[in-house]
């Protein structure tokens, strides 16, 4: 079969797009390559995957060529950008999943439009609760304009399939962690900066709480829910951390003490995600995989 990829050179795309050229999947990879992109994520296993360099809002029928499979990867993602500036967020995230969408509804070998979505969309867990988790069902609420960009990606996806009938799998998946992951993320950021005793700021108290999974098991669920499932999935593991536990964690897997300073918080910040779903998958956890990291070093 063959798959679009958009954002294919991102971290997560990648991965999936390696997945899929394991399987001997033939891939297009669309993506306008900014500073969370890498060729060589791809390129560095296989140099033969076509790709077209190009943002998702400009491109084409003709770009994309026959496929069965539009998988939408591609979106701005940095919630502090957000905050400076959510212009950017609209454009890739809405403007784009919207230009992609009216391509993929007019593909009459059309298997399944796949969009990428986000644990976020479903907003700040606490204010349901203690311990309440988000089941598929939940309402969709923006604390950033990364957020609820996604969330109205999300809605355009469900309009074009009720009225188009398109086919159509949004996933909302936890944070990822992993190779090749940009070194502006948390766990690369938190890592390098104990790795070299450097100070970390932490927003607020450090208490809030995200949920993990490791990238290769995110694409390994990813792929089998696009050959057989419709509609809406959680991908989570039931893996959450306090921010400050996590770093204490990594700190001691380095052995090493760690400099940090409590800074003001994030404006909306949401105190805690996490995501109610069932699945037999064996999950990485992120101190094997740290464990891991520091053994290849």
């Amino acid at each position: 079969m063959r798959v679009v990829v958009t954002g294919g050179f991102g971290f997560i795309g990648s991965s999936f797009v390696n997945y899929l050229d394991s399987l001997g999947h033939e891939v297009l990879i669309v993506d306008k390559i900014t500073y969370a992109a890498n060729v060589d994520n791809v390129y560095g296993a296989n140099n033969t995957i076509l790709a077209v360099e190009k943002d998702i809002c400009d491109v084409t029928e003709e770009d994309l060529g026959d496929y069965e499979y539009l998988v939408n990867f591609a979106a701005e993602s940095h919630v502090d950008n957000s905050i400076k500036d959510g212009r950017p967020f609209v454009r890739s995230n809405v403007e784009g999943t919207f230009n992609l969408l009216e391509l993929a509804r007019k593909n009459s070998n059309l298997k399944k439009f796949v969009q990428i979505s986000t644990d976020e969309v479903y907003g700040d867990m606490d204010d349901y609760g203690k311990d309440v988790l988000a089941d598929e069902s939940f309402p969709l609420i923006g604390s950033s304009y990364y957020s609820s960009t996604k969330a109205s990606a999300d809605l355009l996806v469900q309009s074009a399939g009720r009225t188009y009938q398109l086919p159509y799998l949004i996933t909302r998946t936890c944070n990822n962690y992993g190779v090749n992951q940009n070194k502006e993320k948390f766990l690369p950021t938190v890592f390098n900066c104990i790795k070299n005793d450097i100070e970390i700021p932490i927003y607020g108290d450090g208490g809030q709480i995200r949920e993990w999974i490791w990238v290769e098991d995110n694409v390994e669920i990813l792929y089998n829910l696009m050959l057989n499932n419709e509609g809406i999935s959680n991908i989570g593991t039931g893996e959450r951390w306090m921010n400050k536990e996590l770093i204490q964690l990594i700190a001691d897997i380095l052995n090493k003490d760690v400099k940090f300073k409590f800074v003001k918080d994030r404006l909306g910040h949401d105190r805690r995600y996490g995501l109610k779903t069932t699945s037999n998958h064996k999950f990485k956890t992120i101190e094997e995989y740290l464990k891991e990291q520091l053994c290849e070093l």
